[in-house]
């Protein structure tokens, strides 16, 4: 393993929270080194340095993604924290429901963005929440994206296969049978469900706007990750694309308090959500 110098660690740090958001501080050297040593062995540098010369000299970007992907914490799981899922089924979908419903005899168009989706489970999850709610009912389209800088964890939600390990951390039983088809030694997601969803790779840091307007936004635990200055621009960014009577869901350990004025608490039983003043 590539041990890691002060001066590297400084530099090497400054450069991921360039290319990604992601802040790390001085005190993870440990990380850096049990991540990225091997991305430099493969790539014949002896140094953390002399890798980040070579990914920024690299054209094709290959190196950076790798980077990216190595460092990135994809730590997740099927209705992770389940709080936010009881939300989004008994308060935050009937109210957004009701509240198109009234305006328009068409059909009923929802659009949901989980902001830092890694491998896929919390959008399939939500999926999962609309199927049982809903059952099918022809009346609601919904618009299901998920994104993530990552291109492995990318890659991995939109084939929608997952390891036993993977299964069954946090997914209930009734749910594997009906949404889930046993693949060798893994399960992947029956194709009624991968239908709803789309992902797509996206830099929170970078301008989103483009994706257009959402009725719920999902930005769990990723911007804990981000400098206070940077969580009060992501946040800013999310207010101008969420509907005005839209939702933000963050994580549970999260608050926007000093960060983004434009959104106010509001509780619902155990949880915690978003919406614009």
């Amino acid at each position: 393993m590539i041990k890691i110098n002060p001066a590297e660690l400084k530099l090497i740090s400054q450069y991921i929270q360039d290319i990604s958001g992601i802040y790390l501080d001085q005190s993870k050297s440990y990380l850096f080194e049990t991540r990225l040593s091997s991305v430099a062995e493969a790539y014949g540098c002896k140094s953390y340095q002399e890798l980040q010369t070579k990914a920024k000299m690299d054209s094709t970007k290959k190196i950076e993604k790798e980077i990216i992907d190595a460092i990135t914490t994809n730590e997740t799981l099927f209705f992770r924290d389940k709080g936010p899922f009881e939300l989004l089924q008994f308060k935050i979908l009937p109210e957004i429901i009701d509240a198109r419903s009234s305006k328009t005899a068409l059909k009923t168009n929802i659009k949901i963005w989980s902001a830092a989706a890694s491998t896929g489970q919390e959008l399939y999850s939500i999926a999962i929440v609309i199927k049982e709610l809903l059952r099918d009912s022809p009346d609601y389209i919904f618009t299901l994206l998920g994104t993530d800088i990552s291109d492995a964890a990318i890659a991995q939600a939109s084939y929608g296969k997952y390891n036993r390990f993977e299964i069954e951390r946090g997914l209930d039983k009734k749910y594997l049978q009906k949404y889930f088809t046993l693949f060798g030694d893994s399960w992947k997601i029956k194709d009624e469900l991968r239908a709803m969803v789309n992902f797509r790779k996206i830099n929170l840091m970078q301008p989103f706007n483009a994706l257009g307007k959402f009725d719920i936004i999902f930005c769990r635990n990723v911007a804990i990750y981000f400098t206070l200055e940077d969580r009060k621009k992501l946040f800013n960014k999310m207010a101008d694309i969420l509907a005005d009577d839209g939702y933000l869901v963050i994580g549970s350990t999260e608050s926007l308090t000093g960060i983004c004025p434009k959104f106010i608490p509001k509780r619902h039983l155990r949880s915690i959500f978003y919406q614009k003043k």
